[in-house]
């Protein structure tokens, strides 16, 4: 019976009150559940806190999100714990989890948890053991063949089911371990694992003025108790730096009942050294009509505005000084920036201008510092949030403006899991708070400048740099023109070398950017012919030197450089392609005297490595940068004079619409690294395609003119931004299963646009086909791609095609990913 919001239950005779709430399980289903509240629990219960809930046979944490509208169940269970002091996240921020669940097609509770710190999540686990009397059966009994084999593999010691699967090779139903339980030849165990991350708490010591005058006391222990008088409570570290043994002292004085001890939270803190307040500069005549265009806006409703800028025209403190008037009016502020390599510097410039009350959140932090300044955001102690992509999840109960720096960048598309786009959730979330989004790139996406030219979003434009300094010279290099050559002028033409020597001679330091890592890409056997490939993967293994191995950069597999070929057993392996570690020896080959460091992923993976770099750059202590995309993304290297592009031509060969604005952006960033000091600018692009319109755009550094062909292609082809696409990506390990399943799934597509249908004529389906690159860790891979103009009918397409939210697509052993807004079709 349902009472003033309170179920009544009778159990065992006896008629109890229960709230009953909704929780949203942290697990791969889309339904919420209904549970009912303890009385002990209920004072603690609120929206935005986690609880431990019985799942089927496990223990599953959850998030609580309200009142329960089914107030009857047909099955009452009850939460087992509130896990949480205070909430994780404010209410108000439950319809933007709700709308990323709807759009995207994603499990509510799962995109709480992509959005909550990692480590916080609690699970149980079944463990699995043999018993004295399964050790027996082993020999005695008249056992089934897989019955004998999970018992020898339980004998070699305890395993969870996923190990003991793995030990035994194949899998087996829980029935078949239920009967051997009953048997008595097997023991199973739950236990509540996970829950890593805690506050972390100090001891710290308070005098108890209550306590009995001791008449002897020892010099060091008054010592203590003075300082506790004249300077209140201390932590005991701070007691130790002034008495060594003061921990010992300190337990003993409790025992007397002199002071008392108690634990104290604290802050992680994840910034490196103090930074020194800074004092607003003077702003171009540009700046100031950027701001007199954007400033206005805060606080009168949701808008979106592009700040299309060229590189070092000053973007960086038109986003500080927006912010600080957003501050004044007391609206909180969201800062995205692409990549962890430019946290750094944007966090120390808005560090410098608004002190403590900035928060980072990326995951370059640890689980403990991630969650420090979650609860910082969470709590009210800071106004400003600072991070990569994931920051969009700052737990602000309102936000008043959103800035998303180099908005363009395809970091912000999360590939795994919620594959969400942190610049089109800035713009949602905007929407749901009526903030204000200011969108900045000197090479706007074409999604964001189409929405400019349809009066969608407003803009605001800076067209020359600061103190009116000139942009690169570009001089372009026809690699077709030396085909022939060979050794390093392959790669390292004269234009290019000379350049560098006179950069160097002048006591300047130079970029060079290839956006491939490694050593060598494509090494082949000299004897038949076959490449090294990747023994999960359909793509050639990379040579690392550094660590002697062949590497997989999809999959992570690797194997001894002194490997043999895998198809003739022949030792002669041939090096061909390129990276930037071969690039970096060959330039250290050719300038002995220079200091040449690299930018990679495979040298930035140690925490702080990122920072050191940046730090040794600054105060010049490398002449010769190489690096991949990681260089190009908004750093401020006023030292750099030379950039030189070694092929300009890499992403223009990938099997994607997207490919030629890729290339525009990623030049015309990179060459924006040159000339931002006092020093004019050089880039030297190398290209095999010098007349193609992506390569003279960048060389021109004109985004318009750039702009203007690519968005003809795009409508004659009904490519986004004049549709939306959604990716079905089906993977499984047995390739006949996997293939199979791809030709039902586009019959099933075909059979949804059958003429006079809603869909026949707004909804196009392309594929099934294989992916670009066939197999990935093991998975064979193929994709649908399905786009219509008509983003709501496109939803219900793929909706009916799955059957209803909960339900899913094809067979247990292939997978169907639904990707909203694609952006990797490789």
């Amino acid at each position: 019976m349902l009472k003033d919001g309170l179920l009544t239950v009778k159990d065992n005779q006896i008629t109890r009150s229960r709230q009953m709430m909704a929780v949203a399980v942290a697990l791969p289903v889309h339904d919420i559940y209904s549970y009912s509240i303890p009385a002990h629990l209920a004072a603690q219960a609120g929206v935005g806190k986690r609880v431990l809930v019985p799942f089927g046979r496990r223990s599953v944490t959850g998030y609580l999100i309200g009142p329960a509208h089914d107030s009857t169940p047909p099955e009452i269970k009850h939460i087992l714990d509130v896990l949480d002091d205070q909430a994780l996240f404010p209410e108000s921020m439950l319809p933007f989890f709700e709308w990323i669940a709807s759009y995207y097609m994603y499990p509510l509770g799962q995109v709480i948890t992509t959005a909550l710190p990692a480590g916080l999540n609690l699970f149980d686990v079944t463990l699995l053991t043999v018993s004295q009397a399964g050790i027996q059966a082993i020999t005695t009994a008249s056992l089934a063949p897989l019955e004998a084999r999970i018992l020898q593999a339980l004998a070699k010691g305890t395993a969870t089911t996923k190990q003991l699967q793995k030990r035994i090779g194949q899998p087996f139903s829980w029935a078949l371990i239920h009967q051997m339980q009953k048997r008595g030849w097997i023991l199973v165990d739950r236990q509540i694992k996970g829950g890593r991350i805690r506050p972390k708490t100090i001891r710290w010591v308070t005098v108890n003025d209550t306590a009995p005058p001791s008449k002897r006391i020892s010099a060091q222990r008054q010592t203590i108790l003075d300082l506790l008088h004249s300077k209140g409570d201390q932590s005991v570290a701070t007691l130790k730096s002034h008495i060594r043994t003061a921990p010992s002292l300190i337990r003993a004085m409790e025992k007397a009942g002199l002071v008392s001890s108690y634990e104290k939270a604290v802050y992680r803190d994840p910034f490196g050294d103090p930074i020194e307040a800074d004092t607003p500069p003077d702003l171009t005549t540009e700046q100031a009509h950027a701001l007199e265009t954007i400033t206005p806006r805060l606080g009168k409703g949701f808008g979106t505005i592009v700040l299309a800028g060229v590189t070092g025209s000053g973007k960086t403190e038109v986003y500080l000084q927006i912010t600080q008037a957003a501050l004044d009016l007391g609206l909180n502020t969201v800062v995205l920036v692409p990549e962890i390599a430019l946290i750094s510097q944007t966090e120390r410039r808005f560090r410098a201008r608004f002190g403590d009350t900035v928060a980072v959140l990326h995951s370059g932090l640890s689980q403990g510092e991630r969650y420090d300044q979650w609860q910082r955001i969470v709590s009210g102690k800071t106004r400003v949030a600072i991070g990569a992509r994931s920051c969009i999840f700052a737990p602000f109960a309102q936000v008043g403006l959103i800035i998303v720096d180099e908005e363009h960048d395809t970091a912000y598309k999360q590939e795994g899991g919620l594959t969400y786009n942190a610049r089109d959730l800035a713009v949602v979330r905007a929407r749901q708070h009526g903030a204000l989004v200011v969108l900045g790139s000197a090479t706007p996406s074409i999604q964001s400048w189409y929405n400019v030219t349809i009066g969608k979003y407003g803009a605001a434009t800076l067209h020359r740099r600061v103190n009116d300094k000139p942009l690169p010279a570009i001089q372009t290099v026809d690699l077709s023109q030396g085909r022939d050559d060979r050794g390093i002028r392959r790669y390292i033409t004269l234009p290019l070398q000379n350049a560098l020597q006179q950069t160097l001679d002048a006591g300047n330091q130079a970029l060079i950017f290839l956006n491939r890592r490694g050593f060598a890409a494509f090494p082949i056997c000299t004897d038949c012919g076959q490449p090294l490939r990747c023994k999960n993967c359909d793509i050639s293994l990379t040579l690392h030197k550094k660590i002697n191995a062949f590497r997989c950069h999809y999959c992570g597999f690797s194997k001894p450089a002194t490997s043999a070929c895998p198809t003739c057993g022949a030792k002669k392996i041939k090096l061909l392609g390129m990276g930037t570690e071969k690039i970096q020896e060959t330039l250290m080959q050719l300038f002995p005297d220079a200091r040449v460091a690299r930018m990679d992923r495979d040298t930035m993976t140690r925490k702080g490595s990122i920072v050191k770099l940046l730090k040794d750059l600054k105060h010049r202590h490398i002449d010769i940068l190489v690096g991949t995309q990681m260089v190009v993304k908004g750093h401020d290297f006023p030292g750099i004079t030379l950039v030189g592009v070694i092929c300009a031509d890499l992403s223009l060969n990938f099997p994607d619409f997207r490919a030629g604005e890729q290339t525009f952006q990623l030049l015309a960033q990179v060459a924006g690294r040159a000339g931002r000091g006092d020093q004019p600018g050089k880039v030297i692009l190398q290209t095999f395609n010098p007349d193609h319109f992506s390569i003279l755009a960048a060389k021109d550094q004109d985004f318009l003119a750039f702009f203007d062909r690519e968005i003809g292609f795009r409508k004659s082809l009904g490519y986004p931004p004049l549709t939306r696409m959604i990716a079905l990506r089906i993977s499984g390990k047995d390739a006949q299963q996997t293939a199979d399943q791809a030709q039902r799934l586009g019959d099933r597509c075909r059979e949804l646009l059958i003429a006079g249908g809603p869909y026949k004529g707004t909804v196009e389906v392309m594929g099934p086909i294989e992916a670009p690159i066939a197999r990935i860790a093991g998975q064979f891979r193929w994709q649908i791609i399905v786009k219509s103009a008509d983003t709501g009918r496109l939803h219900r397409f793929v909706r009916q095609l799955n059957g209803g939210a909960g339900s899913a697509f094809g067979k247990r052993h292939v997978r169907v990913i639904v990707d909203v807004d694609p952006f990797f079709l490789m």
